[in-house]
């Protein structure tokens, strides 16, 4: 391995390059960096910190221009949620991960629709139902949830 981590070798490059979305042959401009190179571009990028205004064209890149808008094309194609779930699969069949300590995110699960029902922090649901929306419960005493900062919201199971 490298001692400079945003170079991409070929053992990883091959396993990798198939997941990147073809150029198309009759672009216009002149001929597109090199996926490859990029994709260094854009490791350097986020390994040192720096703009992509700051991108040396002297290291073979391309413009910190050419690397943020392939960073948005392959992010749009799926390329890295793509490697990320191959990269969870070996690591799960080497049995290098362990689940034990995993969490989940709500920013990244979907949540289910359903109806809610509000809770107060005593613990006790309330059967009184809003006049506007029958699936949301409001607390004892009449005010909305929304007005009532000791209400939880939960999914009705």
């Amino acid at each position: 391995m490298s001692n400079k981590p945003w170079i991409v070798d070929d053992e990883l490059w091959t396993r990798i390059e198939p997941l990147f979305p073809a150029w198309p042959e009759r672009s216009p401009g002149p001929r597109p960096v090199d996926d490859r190179r990029c994709l260094q571009g854009i490791l350097f990028v986020l390994y040192t910190g720096i703009t992509w205004q700051q991108l040396p064209l002297e290291m073979g890149f391309g413009s910190g221009q050419t690397c943020w808008r392939r960073l948005g094309r392959w992010q749009q194609a799926g390329v890295f949620e793509a490697l990320h779930r191959i990269l969870l699969a070996e690591l799960n069949a080497a049995g290098l991960i362990d689940w034990t300590r995993a969490c989940v995110d709500a920013s990244h699960v979907r949540a289910k629709k359903c109806p809610c029902v509000a809770v107060s922090e005593r613990g006790s649901a309330s059967a009184e139902t809003g006049p506007s929306n029958p699936g949301i419960r409001i607390p004892p005493g009449g005010r909305s949830p929304q007005s009532t900062r000791s209400t939880r919201w939960y999914h009705r199971q």
